[in-house]
Order: structure tokens, then C-alpha cells, then sequence
């Protein structure tokens, strides 16, 4: 019996597993649902100073964010920090903001990819349940959790939507999602999917939506970069695998593309402070290949789920002027999978696997 006869069949198992014996005097208790929560980074609530600063305050105390000390950190982040970044933060998501619903798109693209898959999913049951969450922001993981719980969900998905796996993301949303069953009398039986880096179905879909692009636009470009969110390189010094499965991913796509190494290359953005990060870095690498003649390049970031700022504003605004007033010519961004039926297809094809057994 393959996947699908057996889900076929789960919406009855799962309504008897339901037909729990109470006392007459028993409280009203939901049971035998599965739940599938999406998680991304985070998002602020607004572009002011105090929407930001609450949010970069959440985000720049995880200690799988900034390793350092505390005594070492706190000093410059309360000091420096977080008196300055708010407002330049701020003006950065001002331009990339979705007024219509007034929120990031991170939160927009994120909510739209949890109503797409409760929509695929819907061959399993109405006792599949699909949530979304941030790890820094809100929906938080504790309340979107506590709420599939409370929905009798005693079986929950967590899924971090990192390709690529880091301590600073995949590794902070699995340590928030326990420290919530932590405090909870009634534990879910909980799994988290591991990143999906090499995934037939991701490089599929990371392909498709290259060539898409590439076919839409007037020229060709002379190289394309894929940009990954940096890491400090002591992170990697100290055993973490993200920049191994960015390389990874980078191979895989190019082999799918049928280029050379010289037309896909590997760059890291978004540093941060007085540390060395993983490089060659993004924004040096379009200024350089600029300045060297090159007069066309398409940038892709495969390891995000989601645009969001360090793509939108990032790289379709800083790294395009940057290209351009080096004296590039043609730039185009290649947007991420988002909730693009390519996109949808890999978080589906995730979920159903991670779901064997418990449907």
C-alpha cells in the first residue's frame, strides 16, 4: 500500500482514535489531530522605531544569533545597537512594506504558503491542521503551538522553512518549539523536518524558477550569483554545516542547469559587525565582476523560503545600485519559491514525508 492509499484512509482512523470514553463529569477534551506548523524568521509589526526596536531586541539577544558574551554584547547592543538600527532598519522596510495589508511580506508570503498547503492537504482530513509561525514577531511559535495543541493536536510538524541548515535558524526555532513543550502539562508527541538542502524536489523547483526567469527578461546574463545569508566564520570554525550545504545546493543546481562553475557562483550577504563572515561576500563580488566588464548578472537566494528584506531590499535594491554605479549594465533579481506552485510543491512533497506513520 503506498503513501496515498494509506492517507486515503486516515481520516477514519484518525475520527476513531477521536471516540475517546469520558466521565460524564469530564471536561470537554480535543483529541487525535495532527498539526503542521510553518515557521519562518520573524517579522517586525511595523517600520517604526518601537516595532523595530522590540523586534530587534528579541532577535539580537538569542544566543544563536550573537555568540558572544553577554557582558561582552549586551553593553554594545544596549549602548549602540539598539538606540541606532531601529531607524535605519526601519527605512529599509519602509520600502519594500506591503501597505495594503500593512505588514512585511514575510508575513504575508508565510501566511499565504500555510493556507496553500491546509489546502493541499486536504485529502488527509479535516484533523490536519496547518499553522504558521515566526520565531522572532508574531505569531509566536509558543502561542501558535499552545493553540494546535488546544485544538487536540497531539501529534505537531514543526517546520523551520530553512533549506539550509544553521544553528542561528534552523537550530533556534527547534530549541523555542521544545522550551514551549517545556511548560505545557499535556505534551504533544512533537517532530521538526531537517533541512531539505539537497532535495530532489527543492533543486527541481530552484531550476524551473531560474530558467522561468531567464526566459521572461532581454538579455542573458553573464553570471549568475547565488547569494546566501552570511554566517560569522567562527560559527562554521565550530562545526556548523550551513556553508557546506550552501556549496551543496549551489553543485546540485548547477548540474540540474547544465552550467560551469564559472556562470553559478557561491557569495554570503547580510553581515553584521566586526566579525568575518563567510565570503566571498555579495555586495564585494557585484562590485568587483562590475568593475572587471562585466555587464550583465541575474542574482538567485536559495536559502531563503520567502523574500523578505535581505532579498527585496538587499539585493533587488543595495546590490542592483551597486552593480550599476560600478558600471554594470543589466541586473535582475530572481525571486525566492515563495508560495509559487514550484515553491508549494517542495513544502508539500516535505510535510507528506515527515507525516509517514503518524497518518
Amino acid at each position: 500500500m503506498d503513501l496515498m492509499e494509506k492517507t486515503a484512509e486516515a481520516p477514519s482512523r484518525r475520527k476513531d482514535m477521536r471516540s475517546v470514553r469520558l466521565p460524564k463529569d469530564h471536561r470537554p477534551v480535543k483529541a487525535g489531530r495532527v498539526g503542521v506548523l510553518l515557521v519562518n524568521l520573524g517579522t517586525p509589526d511595523g517600520t517604526g522605531y518601537w516595532p523595530m526596536r522590540r523586534y530587534l531586541e528579541e532577535f539580537l539577544t538569542d544566543k544563536r544569533v550573537i555568540e558572544w558574551p553577554k557582558a561582552l554584547w549586551y553593553p554594545i547592543l544596549y549602548g549602540i545597537v539598539l538606540n541606532t538600527r531601529p531607524k535605519k532598519s526601519g527605512r529599509a522596510y519602509d520600502e519594500i512594506w506591503n501597505r495594503e495589508r500593512d505588514e512585511s511580506p514575510l508575513r504575508t508570503i508565510t501566511r499565504s504558503q500555510s493556507d496553500l498547503l491546509g489546502e493541499r492537504l486536504s485529502d488527509l482530513g479535516e484533523d490536519v491542521l496547518v499553522d504558521w509561525a515566526m520565531r522572532y514577531g508574531k505569531p509566536s511559535i509558543a502561542s501558535r503551538l499552545t493553540r494546535l495543541q488546544e485544538e487536540g493536536c497531539e501529534r505537531i510538524l514543526v517546520f523551520p522553512l530553512y533549506p539550509q541548515y544553521a544553528a542561528s535558524t534552523t537550530a533556534t526555532v527547534n530549541d523555542e518549539a521544545f522550551r514551549t513543550l517545556m511548560r505545557m502539562r499535556w505534551q504533544p508527541a512533537l517532530r521538526t523536518v531537517p533541512p531539505y538542502h539537497d532535495d530532489p524536489a527543492y533543486i527541481d523547483a530552484l531550476a524551473a524558477s531560474v530558467e522561468a526567469k531567464l526566459a521572461e527578461i532581454d538579455f542573458e546574463p553573464e553570471v549568475v550569483i547565488a547569494s546566501y545569508h552570511g554566517i560569522p566564520k567562527s560559527y562554521f570554525d565550530k562545526g556548523d554545516p550551513y556553508y557546506c550545504h550552501c556549496q551543496k545546493t549551489t553543485r546540485l543546481l548547477r548540474e540540474r542547469l547544465g552550467w560551469s562553475k564559472d556562470r553559478l557562483i557561491v557569495t554570503f550577504q547580510s553581515r553584521f559587525g566586526p566579525e568575518e563572515w563567510l565570503q566571498p561576500y555579495t555586495d564585494k563580488t557585484v562590485e568587483a565582476l562590475a568593475k572587471a566588464g562585466t555587464k550583465k548578472i541575474a542574482v538567485i537566494n536559495p536559502g531563503f523560503a520567502s523574500d523578505c528584506l535581505e532579498t527585496l531590499e538587499e539585493i533587488a535594491g543595495e546590490a542592483k545600485e551597486i552593480f550599476e554605479h560600478a558600471g554594470g549594465e543589466r541586473f535582475v533579481h530572481i525571486p525566492c519559491l515563495n508560495d509559487s506552485v514550484g515553491g508549494m510543491d517542495v513544502i508539500e512533497a516535505a510535510v507528506r514525508r515527515e507525516l509517514s506513520g503518524w497518518l
